[in-house]
């Protein structure tokens, strides 16, 4: 997976979209690639220097997020990403701060662009600023970063498929024939919305 870092262009964002701010870890970015492979969203975003991802030693994505499989994943690296969104993209931050929508009643945008904090702190007023939206996650302790963005995709995901925006994605048909994980279900009674 090559890691775009061109000059932004107004355009060049695809939303739905995941930004990064300033990450710790090369694998919670590996975690978010992996996670937008898995809801059909075609870039992560990531801002700052802290993970760089240019294949030195000890700075490359985690073997398991370099897999063909998330080849459908652009990642970009950019401190503009907001400027390479169209103007009708809303800028959702993902974080615990005062006044933020629960996760549980939140109407995910359809073209949302989810801002994440770094591992060790909050998005900046500069950040925040550009967000239209706020959401917290509502657990008992902090997620983790790579957790936070696999639950808001799946919240995103589940909620469109209630809605019948999108079809409800089954491991059988994402990887051709998987039988004995349909067996499985059958044998225990639980369903995928057959």
């Amino acid at each position: 997976m090559a890691i775009v870092q061109a000059p932004v262009n107004r355009g060049d964002g695809i939303a739905p979209a995941v930004a990064l701010v300033d990450p710790k870890f090369p694998h919670n970015v590996g975690a978010a690639v992996r996670a937008v492979s898995c809801y059909g969203i075609r870039q992560v975003w990531f801002s700052d220097d802290r993970v760089q991802l240019r294949g030195a030693r000890g700075y490359r994505l985690p073997r398991e997020e370099r897999m063909r499989g998330y080849q459908d994943v652009e990642l970009r690296q950019s401190d503009a990403f907001f400027d390479a969104f169209e103007r009708d993209v809303v800028p959702v931050a993902v974080e615990v701060r005062a006044g933020s929508e629960s996760l549980i009643e939140f109407d995910h945008p359809e073209k949302a662009l989810y801002v994440f904090g770094a591992e060790d702190g909050s998005l900046g007023k500069a950040v925040v600023r550009h967000c239209h939206r706020f959401v917290i996650i509502p657990t008992r302790h902090c997620t983790n970063l790579a957790a936070a963005v696999y639950t808001t995709l799946y919240d995103r995901h589940a909620k469109r498929v209630r809605a019948g925006l999108e079809p409800a994605q089954r491991l059988a048909e994402s990887r051709g024939s998987f039988s004995e994980t349909d067996t499985m279900m059958d044998e225990v009674g639980v369903t995928w919305g057959r």
